[in-house]
């Protein structure tokens, strides 16, 4: 066990997770059932000379998690608009994916979530916003926030990134600085930095829309049982994700136009 030092600073951005601190150039995260994966996976990635992710630290002795403090910027903001930086997003998303090879795909010890019907090919991090990639000199330099990642399709993570920076959204959902955005062009920009396959791009819509239908039931499931996931509901979360698969249906044509 590591000793906790008194001075903590609550961080805030995440909407799922409370009570998430920093102690000098530590966070300390509750820990879930999840936890001993997610450790295993950063220590994973430590290995494969990933630098765009946290290192572990042990365990409190509060029994919270210890991640080394990942320093820059996060959320939304002109930097993170531009089209400069969703290519960057796409790269560092590749690199991950590309670290986690030879990590073990059992579907066992994760979160639950939604998730493609395809054989896992990769972990992924499946929880992509604004709020957990970390930028540094105007670019992404790191993601934080491992709590839902688990094993899926490397297609699957990156159309949950790409609902969230794209952005996949109904233009009312959207905040002001991606409300004017090309949506079409952002998904191709963003696959031909990844490298993302014809066979793949070709699916991303379908898949999408697959994501908009699981998630919403999953996340009415996690709402009934209270907590941060209700609050989310209560704020509308559930009617978002219905306008944005509307949305899709309305703009799949032009969209796809753009993808092959």
């Amino acid at each position: 066990m590591v000793a906790t030092l008194l001075y903590e600073i609550p961080l805030q951005g995440g909407d799922v997770t409370d009570g998430v601190v920093r102690v000098d150039d530590t966070v300390r995260r509750p820990a879930s059932t999840s936890t001993p994966s997610v450790h295993a996976l950063l220590m994973h990635l430590e290995a494969a000379g990933f630098e765009g992710a946290p290192r572990v630290v042990g365990m409190d002795e509060f029994g919270r998690q210890i991640l080394t403090y990942v320093p820059g910027t996060t959320g939304l903001r002109l930097e993170s608009a531009s089209d400069e930086a969703l290519a960057g997003l796409a790269g560092l998303v590749r690199e991950f994916h590309d670290a986690t090879a030879g990590f073990p795909l059992t579907l066992d010890g994760w979160e639950e979530g939604s998730n493609d019907d395809k054989v896992p090919e990769v972990i992924g991090h499946c929880d992509l916003t604004m709020d957990n990639v970390i930028f540094r000199a105007g670019r992404p330099y790191a993601l934080i926030d491992f709590d839902l990642a688990r094993p899926t399709t490397r297609l699957f993570d990156i159309v949950t990134a790409l609902r969230h920076w794209a952005p996949i959204a109904d233009p009312v959902d959207r905040p002001p600085l991606l409300h004017a955005l090309d949506v079409g062009e952002r998904l191709r920009l963003f696959c031909d930095a990844y490298g993302v396959l014809p066979r793949d791009r070709r699916r991303l819509l379908e898949l999408a829309r697959l994501r908009f239908h699981r998630s919403y039931t999953v996340m009415r499931t996690r709402a009934s049982a209270g907590g941060n996931w209700a609050k989310m509901w209560a704020n509308g979360a559930g009617e978002r994700i219905r306008r944005a698969a509307a949305w899709l249906d309305v703009h799949e044509d032009e969209l796809h136009a753009h993808l092959v």
